[in-house]
């Protein structure tokens, strides 16, 4: 008896413990009202629909119980069937309480499940905007229907309950007979299952009216469009009369059942359940099939253009891409002589500002040189951003933040790994379009701690992308600060973040909710100690905002004085009618997308999706704020309804914060898919899905996954200025070359932010697209050449950057930078600049500036690669081209790998000193190449 009180008791703590520890957090981001809300709706809806499920079971079992026959017939089946009246009989009110309690507890949790259609129902808020059909607001359908779903399937469970429940005990006791002579059921069991089942029946009726509306928001299948939603011609003229004519056969069917209470037969009902069944299939299915085949499918076009143009206005405006601009571009232009040539070189300048240092390459290369300590770390992604320099104007800027790396501690224990080590230290960033000597980023902000061009900031990384463990801070346990050339520096955290465990109610309960017993009785905690958790931005956000979807890519910026985490989320309905569906995970995957990086969502799929707020997160004290960012989502106002206090006004964002906020990623690539098939405004043209397009693959990634989209300041065609600006490409539906380019506006404090623009090109004069162009490369004789030779420079390997594309009067720019990483080192440096515009032949120079010289005929190409500098050049035959001594080189390396491979390691060494000599000799051709000829050295 003890030891089972201390399991209970135990149990019971475990479970206090989780509340307790969840109510703690939240008052210490004081959204102690989004804990509260939500608890105490999950509990109404538990105990209300619980109560109604456990009362609805038990009230139908006591009623069959008591319209029990006073005699049993006699035969065999019911004296077998009296041992069991004689086993339950002295627990009987036993059993009905655990039969009630346990459908009760099982209703109840499914119910407290659904608190958010709960709370969008009751807090709903007008869309302002009538589906076609049915002339309703598209809050009914967001909102309502939904919820009327939800009591439909709770109706059908308890019905479905009620009658096997009063069957069972109809059959135990009597009332229902199945070998027994003479009738089979009782006037009173017919009368109480024939109410029952009227009640199902009825609910049928209900549901069938219910699926009049739902074929507004019902998935079909449409061979030019993947997931169509809403009706199509055969829905409008078939099924919505065949629902509605179910609609009355059933509900006659319900009135039939009912009124066996005085006829006490089954004939009438079980004709009607016959009709209603056979009616269902004929009405609700054949009729239907017939009308697609003989109606619909001989001229499918013509009958499917009004649905069509209904679809595509509604998926428009959900996925709010109906003011996307559709403009032609040529996108072959061809300079006609010298002086456009200069002209366009001098464009180039202007359209762009060409980001050289890509954001996914050169995480290694900040590692290996500001990591500064093993317990650092930056993320494999780092972020793109604007700050301004020193004359006030703005450059893009590859920003990361040092991290902490629990796996770098020295000595892993649990003092170290929790109280010691506790956060990172200070913002790292780059120019976006430099780097330095040898092709390094070219630091703007760097050092442990670090400087540069940020006015003094809080460094201390409490919370970030990277720091997934728990940390106890503030209390007698010093923390390490940050190393130098003078020892380590001490530190103790002096936010009000995270929670107090002076208190041993908290330790207890935190020591069992972590499942780590030194924190209730360590001397490391004490007076003041406080423990961290949830520290990611991502997670925090979707902690004090569960109605939100969040962004994958959370970014760091520097902002008043301390680092800020900014936080896209977005708001989302799978119930817009007409609006065919997307698939999140799927939409938002590309080939840089990882776990850390993917979009956290409420409800995978869905039909409607709204920027509707920025959070923010401090990295210091965790601090989370959320703002109001789409004034006008109905989704969004419905939530700060049902959280009144937690979302803050749009005026609340600081100018110091709005310069840094953009345009989210993965919105971007959720538009951008939705747009390859809706671009297209003409229903006769969209049902042929001749002008489909697609997303192109990555070429610089061997994944086969999608391009990604990339942020870059540079104008568009009707632009004047440079913005800063995310973009993606398209190519034609199962075909390689360009078919569109699109930019959307991604500076928050621009006039036009969030506009779409998108240039379409000609499908008769065919342009490259991202993997001709890569292809052209890379079958470039010289090119391929060079990279060869660089790759044989200490064993090194070619690393290709993102694949940028910029419109540049009536052509296409690419700009692709190359990075090489030796075998004595482990981050990549960027060593050339690949460019095409074009007809014109690709260049690879050393530098932006020379390849776009050459691409426009400014200056002549380079004529070869230079070796590293060994102080030792020696002077070629003056015979001898630089492409001769490359074949000698080559000759040498092949002649190096066979001996390697046969262990003759003599000749392999001869080989090197001949390949060597060779490289050296090819520098000394190059050098005296470009004297002679004037051109550009390599």
């Amino acid at each position: 008896m003890t030891l089972g009180v201390l399991a209970v008791l135990a149990m019971l703590f475990v479970m206090f413990s989780g509340f307790w520890t969840d109510w703690l957090w939240y008052r210490s981001v004081k959204y102690s009202s989004v804990f509260t809300t939500t608890l105490w709706t999950k509990i109404g809806l538990f105990f209300f629909f619980g109560v109604l499920m456990a009362v609805a079971v038990g009230v139908n079992v006591w009623l069959a119980h008591r319209l029990r026959p006073p005699l049993s017939a006699m035969s065999v089946e019911q004296q077998s069937l009296d041992r069991y009246r004689m086993g339950l009989a002295p627990f009987k009110k036993w059993a009905l309480l655990a039969i009630a309690a346990v459908v009760g507890l099982i209703a109840g949790a499914s119910a407290s499940g659904e608190w958010r259609t709960w709370l969008q129902w009751v807090n709903g808020v007008p869309f302002g905007q009538k589906d076609p059909q049915f002339g309703k607001d598209v809050a009914f359908y967001a909102f309502d229907l939904p919820w009327y779903r939800f009591l439909l399937s709770f109706g059908f469970a308890a019905a479905v309950l009620c009658l096997v429940a009063a069957a069972l005990t109809h059959y135990l006791y009597g009332g229902l007979r199945l070998t027994s002579p003479g009738s089979r059921a009782t006037a009173a069991a017919t009368g109480h299952l024939s109410v029952l089942l009227g009640i199902f029946v009825s609910l049928k009726a209900i549901a069938y009216w219910l699926d009049r509306y739902g074929l507004a928001v019902k998935s079909s299948g449409l061979k030019s469009a993947d997931g169509w939603t809403g009706l199509r011609y055969v829905d409008a003229n078939a099924y919505l009369p065949a629902k509605t004519i179910l609609f009355f056969i059933a509900a006659i069917c319900a009135v039939l059942f009912f009124a066996t209470l005085w006829r006490r037969t089954w004939q009438l009902p079980v004709i009607g359940f016959g009709l209603m069944v056979l009616s269902a299939v004929l009405i609700g299915g054949l009729y239907p099939a017939i009308v697609q085949k003989f109606q619909v499918q001989p001229n499918e076009q013509a009958k499917e253009a009004p649905y069509i143009k209904q679809n595509i206005k509604a998926t428009r405006d959900a996925y709010d891409i109906q003011d996307a601009e559709v403009s032609g571009y040529k996108g072959n232009y061809k300079p006609a002589g010298k002086e456009e040539s200069q002209k366009l070189r001098d464009n180039a300048d202007t359209t762009a500002s060409m980001r050289l240092l890509d954001p996914n390459v050169v995480s290694p290369a900040f590692q290996q040189q500001q990591q500064a300590r093993g317990y650092y770390q930056f993320p494999s992604t780092l972020d793109v951003d604007r700050y301004k320099d020193k004359d006030g104007a703005e450059q893009d800027t590859v920003i990361g933040l040092r991290e902490l790396n629990i796996a770098g501690i020295p000595e892993r224990n649990w003092i170290n790994d929790h109280f010691k080590y506790t956060h990172g230290y200070g913002a790292v960033a780059a120019k976006g379009t430099e780097t330095a000597e040898g092709g390094g980023p070219k630091y703007t902000e760097s050092k442990l701690p670090s400087k540069g061009q940020f006015p003094p900031y809080e460094q201390r990384v409490y919370y970030g992308e990277k720091t997934t463990q728990y940390s106890i801070v503030g209390g007698p346990q010093k923390e390490l600060d940050y190393s130098d050339d003078n020892g380590e520096k001490s530190y103790t955290y002096q936010g009000k973040s995270g929670v107090n465990l002076s208190n041993p109610i908290n330790r207890a309960a935190y020591a069992v909710a972590f499942g780590e017993p030194q924190i209730l009785y360590s001397g490391a905690i004490g007076d003041g100690s406080r423990i961290l958790y949830n520290r990611t931005p991502k997670e925090r956000v979707e902690a004090v905002a569960p109605w939100l979807t969040i962004d994958g890519d959370a970014y760091p910026a520097v902002i008043d004085g301390r680092i800020q985490w900014i936080v896209d989320a977005y708001t989302t309905s799978n119930g817009y009618p007409y609006a065919s569906r997307t698939t999140l995970g799927d939409t938002t995957a590309d080939s840089l997308t990882n776990g850390q990086r993917a979009v956290m969502a409420q409800q995978n799929q869905v039909n409607y999706i709204r920027n509707s707020v920025k959070a923010t997160v401090d990295a210091y004290d965790g601090s989370v704020k959320l703002y109001q960012w789409d004034k006008k989502d109905p989704v969004l106002k419905t939530w700060m309804k049902a959280f009144p206090g937690t979302v803050e006004k749009r005026d609340a964002i600081s100018s110091s914060l709005e310069e840094h906020l953009r345009y989210p990623q993965d919105l971007f690539k959720v538009q951008r898919q939705l747009l390859t098939t809706y671009h297209v405004t003409d229903p006769g043209t969209f049902y042929t899905g001749s002008e489909r397009w697609q997303i192109p693959n990555d070429p610089t990634n061997k994944s086969g996954n999608a391009v990604p989209p990339y942020y870059l300041s540079m104008k568009m065609p009707d632009q004047k200025e440079q913005t800063f600006s995310l973009t993606t490409t398209f190519t034609p539906n199962k075909r390689d070359n360009l078919g569109a380019f699109m930019a959307v506006d991604a500076n928050a404090k621009s006039d036009d932010y969030g506009k779409i623009r998108i240039l379409k090109l000609p499908s008769e004069t065919p342009v490259p697209g991202p993997q001709l162009v890569q292809s052209k490369f890379n079958s470039d004789p010289k090119i391929a050449n060079e990279l060869n030779i660089l790759k044989k420079f200490g064993d090194s390997e070619i690393e290709y950057g993102n694949l940028l594309t910029v419109p540049l009067d009536g052509g296409l720019l690419y700009v692709e930078p190359v990075y090489l990483r030796g075998a004595n080192t482990n981050y990549p440096l960027l060593k050339k600049v690949l460019v095409s515009y074009g007809d014109n032949k690709p260049v690879l120079e050393n530098s932006l500036e020379d390849a776009l010289d050459v691409v426009f005929g400014k200056k002549s190409p380079s004529t070869g690669t230079e070796p590293p500098d060994n102080g030792q050049t020696t002077q070629p035959p003056v015979n001898q081209t630089v492409q001769e001594v490359l074949g000698d080189a080559q000759k040498a390396y092949e002649a190096g790998e066979k001996a390697r491979v046969s262990g003759d390691w003599a000749g392999y060494g001869q080989a090197q000193k001949k390949l060597k000599e060779a490289l050296d000799r090819a520098a000394a051709a190059e050098e005296k190449s470009a004297k002679k000829g004037g051109g550009s050295g390599g």
